[in-house]
């Protein structure tokens, strides 16, 4: 039971909360008031304290409290609630020795309170309420990570005790509720979210919804997570891509579509890795690649703009402007200047695999030339793409949904978007000939072992689909929990997901 894991401050908080019980008050009341939030307050306060004929300002507050300090007949607190704090001032005088009593004997820190009062300016300047009713709103059976504030070099710099990543992710309401920083952190991803949609809308784009259960999985290289439907008997997969779906929606004369959305792939966690991620796919009829990318370019200066007032963001110690335009660069000139391997002279993995090892370079045996060909964007070419860059003309045989370039069948019109050395979008020319899609599949499936992740399955009701025609299009995804990353300057995708998956308490005993 939760009351046997209470220590013995906190079965001191338990004691209080049956008391108040006892005493016919509820500590957790159905009903609760709030006419201003804190900032509210503050500046209905200041709009008027100027006038000399205006009345007093009466609010009701509620929030957090997050500091105590008793002083014989009276008591300063401060309540925090989602616009930031507001100091309540209790005093005997106004609510009596039974009222003030109850303050002392059952309220502590975390607890969630209301009050109601007058607004004042205390002698120090502070915008206060002198509090003349007051009530319990939810009584706080464990304290929060106590943290601290001081004043250095004419800033605020809070020591918060909750610093621990691994306890901060798993008790991210613990997190939230200390640390005011991680509150502003998922304002920005709300905001980042709100802007990417409005310049999608504002470019006549409509947001539509795709199947997050599919009995196909495809639009990606990656594993799926597999469920089973058991009316239907039937096995499903949770997508790893909107793309099939929402390309099918260009065959039914819906021509520009977006959607946001999770994702989930089986596949291994880091810094930039999720199992389960936020996506931003968009399909535009009659766009290319090089439409995509004035169009990305574009939209995410759009969205810093929007969210940060800047184009300019700090992100792992550099300083990146997300202005366009962003440098473009062949994928088969980056790869000869970073490691003097020409890639259109060797046509097969074996002759690139020769290459690799004549000069030293390690790679994984049995890989298709596609793959060695993305090991080597990962290693040589990725981490040294800081301000953003887009990578252009990918390799066939990694992009089976992408359009090739004319007169050049074995590249594609594909390119991926790079900024502070990690990707940050991928996008193609899309592939609208449903016979040559369905070889690609078919190649797919020979140029991967069965037990591969990155096999792309057939798609027999999407190339049926492209059979009726499906109009010229460019398309597009971006991670937006990567974007959130880049706007705020935090290197770990764990940082701006509120619920990150974690390996479970009990196997990380086991191990």
């Amino acid at each position: 039971m939760l009351e046997d894991t209470f220590s013995e401050l906190e079965q001191v908080r338990l004691k209080k909360l049956r008391t108040l019980e006892a005493a016919g008050i509820d500590p957790y009341p159905t009903r609760a008031e709030q006419t201003h939030t804190s900032q509210e307050a503050i500046e209905a306060f200041i709009q008027v304290e100027s006038q000399p004929d205006a009345s007093p300002i009466q609010v009701t507050v509620a929030g957090r409290i997050r500091s105590l300090r008793p002083m014989g007949k009276l008591t300063f607190a401060h309540i925090q609630d989602r616009d930031g704090k507001l100091q309540l001032f209790f005093r005997v005088n106004d609510l009596g020795e039974e009222k003030m009593a109850e303050l002392s004997a059952y309220y502590d820190l975390g607890d969630f309170i209301q009050a109601s009062g007058t607004l004042f300016r205390t002698k120090r300047g502070e915008v206060s309420l002198q509090v003349d009713d007051f009530k319990m709103l939810a009584k706080a059976l464990r304290p929060l990570p106590a943290a601290k504030d001081e004043v250095v070099d004419g800033e605020i710099v809070r020591h918060a005790v909750l610093s621990d990543p691994e306890t901060r992710y798993r008790q991210r309401y613990v997190d939230l509720a200390v640390n005011p920083d991680v509150q502003e952190i998922f304002k920005i991803r709300s905001a980042t979210v709100r802007a990417l949609q409005k310049f999608l809308d504002d470019h006549g784009f409509i947001e539509v919804e795709t199947p997050i259960l599919q009995p196909i999985y495809g639009g990606a290289a990656a594993k799926p997570f597999v469920t089973h439907h058991n009316q239907l008997h039937q096995d499903l997969y949770l997508r790893i891509s909107f793309e099939l779906y929402l390309k099918r929606l260009l065959v039914g004369g819906l021509e520009r579509v977006y959607e946001i959305g999770r994702d989930f792939r089986n596949e291994g966690v880091s810094y930039k890795h999720n199992p389960e991620f936020t996506q931003l796919e968009f399909y535009w009829a009659y766009a290319d690649y090089l439409m995509v990318m004035d169009f990305t370019e574009q939209m995410v200066a759009f969205a810093a703009e929007k969210v940060l007032g800047t184009t300019v963001v700090n992100f792992n110690g550099h300083e990146i402007n997300l202005a366009p335009p962003w440098r473009r660069v062949d994928m088969r000139q980056a790869i000869l200047e970073a490691i003097d391997i020409d890639i259109e002279l060797n046509p097969t993995a074996e002759s690139l695999q020769a290459a690799l090892e004549a000069r030293q370079i390690k790679h994984k045996p049995g890989m298709t030339r596609g793959k060695l060909i993305d090991a080597l964007i990962g290693d040589f070419l990725e981490p040294n793409f800081i301000q953003p860059t887009f990578l252009c003309n990918y390799p066939r045989d990694i992009s089976p949904l992408a359009k090739s370039i004319p007169g050049n069948p074995s590249v594609v019109e594909r390119f991926e978007g790079f900024v502070g050395g990690m990707e940050l979008c991928n996008a193609f020319t899309e592939l609208n000939n449903p016979l040559d899609q369905e070889q690609r599949f078919i190649e797919m499936g020979r140029a991967y072992a069965d037990d591969d992740e990155e096999q792309h399955p057939m798609d027999d009701d999407f190339v049926n689909a492209l059979s009726y025609g499906m109009p010229p299009a460019g398309g597009f995804g971006i991670g937006v929990d990567r974007l959130v990353m880049l706007f705020t300057g935090r290197r770990s995708i764990r940082e701006v997901i509120l619920f990150p998956h974690l390996r479970s308490q009990d196997a990380e005993g086991q191990g």
